[in-house]
Parts: structure tokens; C-alpha cells; sequence
């Protein structure tokens, strides 16, 4: 249809509507932030010192238990569960995730969900990815979408390397639960599944501030060292006695409640407190980044 026939259709009221985005389209936006997310060397390079953590864990605990002396020293402290990997190598699926989510995760989740808009924006390209018929919002989400996927993958890539090196180095069996109760190597390995997948939704806060900081500039590093400089900030407070009145509305507060999964019967408070809050932070600084980037002028 040319200009005058469109205007014409449009002084006679007929103006043909806009056709809408194929959904296929839409998939393909998304495989596409998806890709791209999971081909960088960064990302690459991130997966890799993930995976280090329960290799190093494990060798660890191995040495210092052949010689016949306690992984801790006697002293009672170390990383949760270390002390029942020796008898279990599944117990360091839950070591390794207790000792990641506080510091390597959340600061891998910050490196990715940074560098998100910024990243594009500081190399030139954001205004060439928003001449295609996607428009800000569906881009903007599908960018949220790939850091979640990276959130699930991070989580994933801990466990499993966890498992496997559990089970070349220690014996798996059925698993004694914090309750006492003992259950099945199959029942345990379903509830690593389950705590897998609570500490990946926990990174959903700090994967929308991420995402939201990412929006409030044009340089991917500064927007990445902003994100971890929130993160620590968070984490500090969260540690601070007379700070107790805030702690419960932090999004780092609730992390370890993945802990709960191994006792029976569940204890689903805190998990079901951990969701709450991170989904009220990814509408909220999802909203934020929204509303900002829908807003703003790119220029570059």
C-alpha cells in the first residue's frame, strides 16, 4: 500500500491496523538474548570459577580427612554441612551453594544483569537492536529473561559439578536430614534438585537491581561495579545488630533458607518469605527499569 492510499484509508477512517509481532518473532528475540548472553568469553570465564569452587571444596575436604583428622579441625566452624561430605559426597552439592550464594553467585548474577543495557549501550549497538520491531519493553524483558536463564545455569553448573566431584571422591548413600530423619539417595537427590532451583530464584532481586542499574547509564563497567557495590552494601547490613528492623526487607536476608528443604517436614516459612521478597524486588526495580528505559534518549 503506498503513503496516499494509507492516507487516504486514514482520512476515510478504514486505516489498516499495524499488524502485531509474529510470536515466533518474539521467541526469537529471546533465543537470540539468550545466545548471546551464553557465547560471551565473560560468561564463559564466569561458569568456569563457578565451577572451581566445589573442585577446590572437594579436593580440600579430601586431603585433610585422609589423614584421619576432622574436616573442621575440631573446632566446629567451616561452610554448612562440610562436616557430613566424608560421609556423603551428595552433602557437597549443599556446601558448595551455601558457600557460592553469598559472594560468587550474586556477584556473577551482577557481572551479567550490569552489563545487560549498559553493555549494549556503551558498545554502540542499542540503537540498532531498538530499530528492529521489538520495541523497548519486549527487549527490555527479554534481556530480564536471559539473566534469570543465566540465574537457573549458574545454580545448575555449582550443583552438578558439586555432584560429580562428590561421587568420584566420596561415597553417596542415603542422606540423614538436618531433622535426624534418613531418606533415600533418590528422595536426597531430588531435594539438591529443589535446593538448586530456591538458591537460582533467590538471585531474582539482585538480577532486577542489576538490570535496573544497567539502565541509568552508558558503561557496562560502571554499571556491573555499581551493582556489586549494592550487593555488598546489602550484605553488610544485613549483618549489623542494630540494623534489625530493615534486615527482614533485604534481599540478601533470606538466602539460606534453602537449608529448610532438607528437613522433614519442610519448613516453608522463610522459603516462602524468600519468594515473596524477591519477587517484590524484580516488580519493583523491574518496574524502575521499565520506566526508565522506555524514557530515555539513546544517543549511542
Amino acid at each position: 500500500m503506498s503513503r496516499a492510499e494509507a492516507a487516504a484509508d486514514a482520512a476515510a477512517g478504514t486505516a489498516t491496523p499495524p499488524r502485531p509481532v509474529r510470536l515466533s518473532w518474539t521467541l526469537g528475540l529471546f533465543r537470540s538474548e539468550a545466545v548471546i548472553v551464553f557465547r560471551r568469553w565473560r560468561t564463559l570465564a564466569l561458569f568456569a570459577v563457578l565451577a572451581a569452587v566445589p573442585i577446590l571444596i572437594g579436593i580440600a575436604v579430601k586431603i585433610e580427612s585422609s589423614g584421619g583428622g576432622s574436616v573442621d579441625g575440631g573446632r566446629g566452624g567451616g561452610p554448612a554441612f562440610i562436616t557430613q561430605v566424608t560421609n556423603n559426597g551428595l552433602f557437597l552439592v549443599f556446601t558448595s551453594l551455601a558457600v557460592t550464594l553469598p559472594i560468587f553467585l550474586p556477584m556473577a548474577i551482577g557481572v551479567v544483569a550490569g552489563d545487560s543495557i549498559a553493555g549494549e549501550a556503551s558498545s554502540g549497538t542499542l540503537r540498532y537492536l531498538l530499530v528492529a520491531p521489538a520495541g523497548r519493553t519486549r527487549l527490555l524483558l527479554a534481556k530480564y529473561v536471559s539473566v534469570l536463564a543465566f540465574c537457573l545455569a549458574a545454580t545448575l553448573v555449582v550443583a552438578a559439578c558439586a555432584l560429580l566431584v562428590g561421587a568420584l571422591l566420596f561415597p553417596l548413600g542415603a542422606v540423614t536430614l538436618l531433622s535426624g530423619t534418613t531418606v533415600p539417595f533418590s528422595e536426597g537427590l531430588l531435594r539438591a534438585l529443589l535446593i538448586a532451583v530456591a538458591v537460582a530464584a533467590s538471585l531474582v532481586g539482585i538480577a532486577a537491581l542489576g538490570l535496573f542499574v544497567s539502565t541509568l547509564t552508558n558503561s557496562g563497567i560502571a554499571a556491573m561495579a555499581t551493582t556489586i557495590g549494592l550487593l555488598i552494601t546489602v550484605q553488610i547490613v544485613d549483618t549489623i545488630p542494630q540494623l534489625q528492623a530493615v534486615q527482614p526487607y533485604l534481599f540478601t536476608h533470606y538466602w539460606l533458607s534453602f537449608a529448610d528443604i532438607l528437613r522433614d517436614p519442610v519448613y516453608w516459612d522463610d522459603l516462602r518469605s524468600n519468594l515473596i521478597l524477591q519477587a517484590v524486588y524484580a516488580v519493583v526495580f523491574g518496574s524502575a527499569a521499565w520506566a526508565r528505559f522506555t524514557t530515555r534518549d539513546i544517543t549511542v
